[in-house]
């Protein structure tokens, strides 16, 4: 009788939105703890983006970058997650603007979370490409060599798997989800338990949370800069935690259990995360073919710490891991495109929004493998992936945390006049809202400086190869979407759409429980 007493509560308050309940919703609030918690994927970020971390800053990057990040991400998640309660929507942060500040606010913070959900995919599944390629080139040396070529072709297979396991069933992905949570947790653990007792010699106190390295190019003079730079690895570690909001059309006793997730998930990464980025700092065995890595870097401490059959059985765990969180990606990914494609903001948005006999948002599930895949594309013309990786996992952070400072932004500019919902912060929102804030603005500049000498414009060892182009594509994103609002949309976006009266909506609620996917209320 509880279930039936909250899909009754969820509904009437998704009703009060304006929306039908077209999603189905079968998810508790494990589940949706569970699928932030997937895409945050300690055992996905933390590692994929290990070199870049050691060489712009070393281990002591891994020593205290991590818990700072971390710290300024709750705070960050508790802004998020109080609005979450309010507004639980699958339109997630871009509603929540464009109730907060009106439509201009809610185009631009949509817009950005879209791409930025695209930019993450991209980074998530080219990560897990990495990865995967590092395991059958152990499993199988003379077939698979590491090349660019053969990373972006596994880089497609996982997208393409991803797209497939998305639109056949949400119980399926939901069940996965679940599982995902303790594969996360008990690889982690595994993972740190092989890297602490199976070498023979580990790396000093004193190394880890004391040495650093500097191999981005820029003097030591520049030392500072480079330290700052190697929070990328953390930073990016912590996105996609919106997807508790995107699915809270599809759980139960959402206004409580969508908040719960988006914190949930970020203090339980945030503990596993720095367990397992110390686990394999302590082990590094020898610092100059590790830096020297790469990408491979966290294959190359498995090798040289745990030999080769321990590591084939370590990267298994972290592939399969990455697997997961490039599956939830999708899954977040889909939901927003096809919220905002409800409420007619994208092009084709009456393709996007379409659903199967699985209610699932099929096509804009495909469309985000699709546009994820062509993100990391230019991979494929350069003979080093590592300066397009970068990019990309930059572009991902600065347009995700931009769209999730927005709503913040607007809360706290509304002050006490705006009611909060079930889950709230009471007064503490002013000094939670304003760090939120000053550190998106802070990391946003951050990662789109240049990130070697070769990347700076008026340097005469400046390469278009070396250029950070995160700046063209977050600047290109502010003109394209700012023009497309100043000459056209402004005039027709209006923001939410509401669907119909409430008798409309259960109209279209029955069709949908008797198979009829027609024509939406004609609100929509």
């Amino acid at each position: 009788m509880e279930g039936h007493a909250h899909d009754d509560k969820d509904t009437r308050m998704l009703h009060a939105l304006g929306y039908a309940q077209e999603l189905r919703r079968s998810m508790g609030g494990f589940s949706n703890f569970a699928i932030s918690f997937t895409i945050i994927s300690i055992l996905s970020g933390t590692l994929t983006l290990y070199g870049t971390g050691l060489n712009y800053g070393g281990p002591v990057i891994e020593a205290y970058g991590w818990p700072i990040v971390s710290v300024f991400v709750i705070i960050v998640g508790l802004g998020m997650a109080e609005i979450a309660s309010k507004y639980p929507t699958a339109g997630g942060l871009y509603y929540w603007a464009s109730k907060l500040g009106g439509p201009a606010w809610g185009w631009f913070t949509g817009w950005f979370n879209l791409i930025g959900q695209i930019a993450i995919t991209a980074g998530i599944d080219y990560g897990a490409a990495i990865f995967t390629d590092a395991l059958l080139q152990l499993l199988w040396s003379g077939s698979f060599h590491g090349t660019q070529h053969e990373i972006v072709a596994v880089y497609a297979v996982i997208l393409a798997l991803h797209a497939v396991m998305n639109i056949l069933s949400v119980k399926l992905v939901a069940f996965l989800n679940d599982v995902s949570v303790w594969w996360h947790v008990g690889g982690v653990l595994v993972v740190v338990a092989f890297l602490l007792f199976k070498p023979a010699h580990h790396q000093s106190f004193g190394y880890v949370f004391g040495h650093t390295i500097n191999n981005s190019g820029f003097g030591q003079g520049w030392l500072w800069f480079v330290l700052l730079l190697g929070l990328l690895q953390a930073q990016y570690t912590f996105t996609g935690y919106d997807a508790s909001a995107h699915m809270s059309e599809e759980t139960q006793n959402a206004s409580r259990s969508a908040a719960r997730g988006v914190i949930g998930s970020i203090v339980v990464s945030a503990v596993f995360g720095y367990i397992l980025a110390l686990g394999v700092t302590f082990a590094i065995k020898d610092q100059a073919k590790t830096t020297a890595a790469g990408g491979f870097a966290v294959k190359q401490v498995f090798l040289d710490s745990l030999g080769s059959g321990a590591a084939k059985f370590v990267l298994f765990i972290c592939v399969g891991a990455q697997f997961y969180c490039g599956m939830s990606s999708i899954t977040s990914a889909s939901r927003m495109m096809y919220a905002f494609s409800r409420d007619r903001a994208v092009p084709g948005h009456q393709l996007w929004r379409r659903l199967n006999g699985e209610r699932v948002p099929y096509m804009a599930a495909i469309a985000i493998a699709v546009l994820a895949f062509l993100c990391a594309f230019p991979a494929y013309f350069g003979s080093n992936g590592v300066v397009a990786y970068v990019a990309v996992t930059s572009i991902a952070t600065i347009g995700l945390y931009i769209a999730y400072a927005i709503p913040i932004f607007l809360r706290l500019r509304m002050g006490d006049a705006w009611e909060p919902g079930e889950w709230n912060l009471g007064k503490h929102y002013r000094w939670i809202g304003t760090i939120a804030c000053l550190w998106v603005v802070f990391i946003s500049v951050l990662f789109i400086l240049p990130t070697s000498p070769a990347g700076v414009p008026w340097r005469s060892e400046f390469t278009w190869v070396g250029f950070n182009y995160a700046i063209v594509a977050v600047g290109g994103t502010l003109l394209l979407v700012g023009g497309w609002w100043m000459l056209s949309a402004r005039h027709w976006f209006t923001g939410p759409i509401v669907q119909g009266s409430p008798e409309e909506l259960a109209q279209r609620e029955a069709q949908l429980e008797h198979g009829v996917r027609g024509p939406a209320p004609s609100g929509a």
